[in-house]
């Protein structure tokens, strides 16, 4: 076993009563998720489902569902991500093009007839989770064994088969090797005072845990905060209510969220006592506006920690001390950070692959043992600056430029102008086709609560004043919500259906 699957075992044994996970004002302990993980090795083991095997989980956030996770990937084997927030049809889909040998999921999955239709039409063994103490891992009814003959049974080496958010297109498969992911929490280990080879121990303190399994962002909390021993608050997706109200229970120091949440916060005017025993919000998974940062921070005292990292990467790649804080937030203000141990980064000309001097901007290449083979650069398609200090910036994707008449609008530019103006919470920007210019910018945005909507004569001539001509959006539209992937990011081609069915 890798030194992480030790840790993370090691951490279930220490205290098996001790108070592992609360989940809907329920507690379930260390040895609950310890009994999850046993009945799973044990179900797939006698179904001849080894090491290197790859093992799909229905990944709702909930402590039966992280105990599988748990299972699966320190047992030396791959788990297939299936979101089972799809509707059902496009879920059994992915099992049929999938073909895992196995597949875990709670009741409530398991009560959707295309899924275990589709679960039979492949073959595979079928593992449905439950709170019986003396059962909690038990074959589903016509799944009790693999009977598929063209199933894809091996990942060797891979600990995930992980979506990708879906922010701009279709979602893509990436394996993240085993290897990636035990360096990656073991560098995230900066964050909290964990160094590598710290023998297995519990800690003091609650973590709220809110990003959703099925997407990087919450795998990593949740091995990052076992690693730790920590014991965690785990919501089914943010909300403000069910957020500040872990806050105010557990108190924890460091909480996080995407910058989407900050801006909920701000608006719904959630009382400063509420976040009192907060010292850091750490957000991710999206760009953070500066100006968001500084508003939060004058307004409740929390230093906002952003973090950089993608699915690619097994995790951060960069990101906040509060030290680092303390010490350089206004000389690096809207910086992501600075580069995790391990980590090298230089920035490239976008045509030419010239290395740029210290400040410039260009596309962004890394190179650290969690990304690939550790000794070649992997270049990004993010815009970014770094400093001579290690500090980073991420200025967009150089990939979602809008081409319009030849010049290139890029999103976060035209996203920042609007979110500048006093009546608006968010916002976000897609490229619609245009016949003559090829493309052109639309805008999609929300109001801030108890605002009058502003005109959008006086919107444009705002937008006029910090834009050149060809940024301003061709169509605005004032919406009540931004569709969203699981990871609360905007999504672009859902946002651009819905000004093609606003057009029609």
């Amino acid at each position: 076993m890798s030194s992480l699957s030790d840790l993370v075992r090691g951490v279930l044994k220490v205290d098996p009563q001790a108070p592992a996970m609360e989940y809907e004002q329920r507690w379930r302990t260390w040895g609950d998720l310890g009994r999850v993980v046993a009945g799973i090795d044990e179900a797939l083991a006698a179904a001849g489902l080894g090491p290197g095997t790859r093992v799909a989980g229905l990944l709702r956030n909930h402590p039966l569902t992280a105990a599988s996770l748990l299972a699966v990937v320190t047992g030396d084997r791959c788990i297939v991500t299936l979101n089972p927030a799809l509707p059902d049809d496009r879920l059994a889909s992915d099992i049929l093009a999938l073909k895992p040998p196995a597949i875990i999921g709670l009741e409530r999955d398991w009560a959707r007839a295309p899924v275990r239709d589709a679960a039979r039409q492949v073959g595979c063994l079928g593992l449905l989770l439950s709170d019986d103490s003396e059962r909690p891992v038990r074959p589903v009814d016509g799944l009790e064994e693999v009977r598929g003959q063209d199933l894809r049974r091996e990942a060797p080496g891979v600990a995930i088969e992980m979506l990708t958010s879906g922010t701009t297109g279709t979602p893509k498969r990436i394996p993240l090797k085993a290897a990636s992911l035990d360096k990656g929490v073991a560098a995230a280990g900066v964050y909290d005072g964990r160094k590598p080879g710290d023998p297995p121990r519990l800690r003091g303190g609650v973590q709220i845990v809110n990003s959703p399994f099925a997407h990087i962002s919450g795998v990593f909390s949740l091995f990052n905060c076992v690693a730790a021993g920590r014991a965690s608050c785990l919501l089914d997706r943010f909300s403000v209510e069910t957020f500040t109200d872990a806050v105010r229970r557990h108190r924890p120091k460091v909480a996080g969220a995407p910058p989407s949440a900050l801006r909920m916060i701000l608006d719904a005017k959630v009382p400063k006592d509420d976040l009192a025993s907060l010292v850091a919000f750490r957000a991710g998974t999206a760009p953070l506006d500066p100006d968001l940062a500084d508003e939060f921070y004058a307004r409740y005292g929390i230093p906002v920690l952003q973090n950089y990292g993608a699915t690619e990467f097994a995790g951060g790649v960069a990101g906040w001390t509060l030290g680092d804080f303390k010490a350089h937030h206004e000389d690096k203000r809207g910086s992501v950070g600075r580069l995790n141990p391990g980590v090298s980064a230089r920035i490239v000309a976008a045509e030419s692959g010239e290395v740029l001097p210290h400040g410039e901007e260009g596309l962004l290449e890394l190179k650290a043992e969690q990304l690939g083979d550790g000794a070649s650069w992997i270049r990004t398609t993010d815009l970014g600056v770094l400093d001579a200090d290690g500090f980073l910036w991420i200025n967009g994707r150089y990939d979602n430029a809008i081409i319009r008449g030849g010049f290139k609008v890029f999103p976060d530019d035209v996203v920042r102008a609007l979110e500048g103006h006093p009546a608006i919470r968010e916002a976000a920007v897609v490229g619609l086709p245009d016949p003559r210019l090829g493309q052109t910018p639309a805008a999609a945005y929300i109001l801030r609560s108890g605002v009058t909507p502003p005109p959008e004569d006086e919107l444009r001539s705002f937008l006029r004043e910090k834009l050149l001509p060809y940024q301003v959006p061709m169509r605005l539209m004032q919406v009540a919500e931004l569709p969203r992937t699981p990871s609360l990011k905007v999504s672009q081609p859902d946002l651009k259906a819905m000004f093609e069915a606003a057009a029609s």
